[in-house]
């Protein structure tokens, strides 16, 4: 892990003022920030591990805790409501067999929900694997969530 977070760190210079990116592209690399990887970037970039942690639970978007290679954020905000994100929130939760705030024990998903995407009048919004998709219904949410099973069986075959 410690090479990994080593060659991360050399992109940036082993420059503490790019804590940020720097967490970033470690939680990408790992789906979520490990306590060894925060104590390495804490050694090789001369921050006290306070300072890591205070960032890494600063900031929604870090994990600590291990996360799901598929990632689903549904809104749940005043103009996804009206417009039924809680009937695709049901029914994502009983088709991933987790509730929002979980992760399957297989690690191949996590589901949460938001307050606020920021593009209200696309609502009910979802982001799946970083890729916006507006005004969500039922069938909309299958073929979202067959297209994922397909990417599923695919790494599996790999």
């Amino acid at each position: 892990m410690e090479a990994n977070v080593k060659e991360i760190i050399k992109r940036y210079g082993e420059d503490k003022s790019f804590l940020v990116p720097i967490l970033q592209d470690v939680q990408k690399r790992f789906n979520y920030l490990p306590k060894e990887a925060l104590n390495n970037v804490s050694t090789l970039l001369g921050v006290p591990i306070s300072q890591i942690y205070h960032v890494a639970t600063f900031y929604k978007a870090f994990s600590l805790t291990p996360r799901g290679k598929h990632q689903f954020s549904l809104c749940l905000g005043t103009a996804c409501h009206v417009r039924n994100a809680p009937l695709i929130k049901e029914h994502l939760e009983r088709n991933l067999y987790i509730k929002a705030g979980e992760t399957t024990s297989d690690l191949k998903f996590t589901f949460e929900t938001v307050n606020c995407l920021g593009a209200c009048a696309l609502g009910p919004i979802m982001v799946v694997d970083g890729e916006y998709h507006g005004q969500m219904t039922i069938a909309k949410t299958n073929k979202i969530l067959k297209n994922i099973e397909k990417k599923v069986v695919a790494d599996e075959e790999d």
